[in-house]
């Protein structure tokens, strides 16, 4: 075993199942461990190095940015954060009009549930099966999966989840005292599961005619990883609340939540210590300005399309379904996924899990199109 393992065998709270491998660098679609050997990196922290591991423009603006100042709180103004904040409010859907920023996902989601609460006098949040929003006690309490739950119990009891595509089951668990549904357009550690375009547009109707605030989780999702900025996009609909993190800053933790005119919270009742920090700013300006500037958003629908079309021509007698939208795809086998996993990472490939019998593939969206033929190759190899 090799001391930076024995360290965090040692000293680590070993939450975390660890892999047998050390990674110690990366540049683009690329990993290196200790030893040398280079690996495609189809996890990026689980879709967090969007624009790639160590990008020029994000490690130029965080070096920038560190030798100015890297912390800041949110009593003061800063421009960094003025200018994060003006550029996060060009690109996310139109009636969104206000943010918050923080440090991660469940964060963002922690931030949703309790703004939804606040500003509606309401207290029951509806969430589906299969979904996952975190593991803080509110995000978790909208998480599905109880593995990650009952230990922790009891949770917020007014949060429940219904199954995903019923819209019958939803709407007959609305009551009076709902104040929000909360959705994940695809539900990324559920299976890379598609909520149905009907469905979505039916939900955001009964939103509206029963005052009821649709929050969507856009935390895996966001910042071009299905084809589009957000797959709200993808789906033309309009949040009322959208939770995005994970590749928001190139690396850098940072979350955001975003609420529609009309939705205000009083003064210090929601706050974060580094929420908004001049260092994570400089680093989500930046990776905006990458997505943009070398569309991104088109290279992941493009890329996506062909991985899809490349795997399905595989007709691999292992494989029931391949699904996904952009760079953000799953392969679901006839059986157990777990095993196959070690031996993606034995022929140079990194992939996640996405549940029981699935294989998640979120690689960076700067990754290449001759990249994405051998991680193809490989899936011809070991799905053979």
């Amino acid at each position: 075993m090799s001391n930076t393992k024995e360290l965090e065998e040692k000293y680590d709270l070993g939450t975390y199942p660890k892999r047998d491998l050390v990674l110690v660098r990366g540049k683009n679609a690329i990993v290196w461990d200790d030893s040398g050997n280079e690996y495609i990196d189809c996890a990026t922290g689980v879709g967090v190095a969007a624009v790639g591991h160590c990008n020029d423009k994000v490690v130029e603006a965080i070096n920038e940015q560190s030798s100015k100042l890297i912390t800041i709180y949110g009593m003061f103004y800063n421009d960094v954060r003025a200018k994060c904040e003006e550029k996060l409010m060009q690109i996310v859907p139109n009636n969104l009009k206000r943010v918050f920023l923080c440090n991660s996902g469940a964060e963002s989601v922690e931030a949703a549930i309790k703004i939804a609460r606040a500003s509606t006098g309401k207290k029951k949040i509806i969430s589906l099966m299969k979904g996952f929003h975190g593991k803080t006690m509110g995000s978790l309490s909208a998480t599905w999966d109880k593995k990650y739950k009952d230990m922790f119990a009891p949770l917020i009891p007014e949060i429940i989840q219904i199954p995903a595509n019923n819209f019958d089951k939803l709407n007959d668990a609305v009551t009076d005292d709902t104040a929000a549904i909360l959705l994940e357009l695809v539900q990324g550690e559920g299976g890379v599961r598609l909520l149905d375009r009907e469905y979505v547009s039916r939900v955001r109707e009964l939103c509206s005619e029963k005052n009821v605030l649709l929050i969507i989780d856009e935390v895996q999702t966001g910042f071009g990883r299905t084809g589009k900025m957000f797959a709200s996009q993808l789906y033309n609909v309009e949040p009322d609340i959208m939770c995005t993190a994970k590749a928001i800053a190139g690396g850098v933790p940072m979350g955001a939540t975003f609420v529609c005119e009309g939705i205000e919270l009083p003064k210090k009742s929601h706050t974060s210590t580094f929420g908004g920090n001049a260092l994570a700013c400089a680093a989500c300006l930046a990776t905006i300005d990458v997505i943009e500037t070398e569309n991104l958003c088109s290279a992941a629908e493009e890329l996506g399309e062909y991985f899809r079309s490349q795997v399905n021509g595989l007709d691999l007698e292992s494989v029931r379904e391949v699904r996904g939208y952009g760079l953000m795809n799953a392969i679901e086998l006839k059986e157990k996924a777990g095993p196959y996993v070690q031996k993606f990472q034995e022929k140079g490939i990194i992939i996640l899990l996405a549940g029981a019998t699935v294989l998640r593939f979120l690689p960076p969206l700067v990754i290449t199109k001759e990249e994405l033929d051998k991680v193809i190759k490989v899936i011809s190899e070991v799905l053979a």
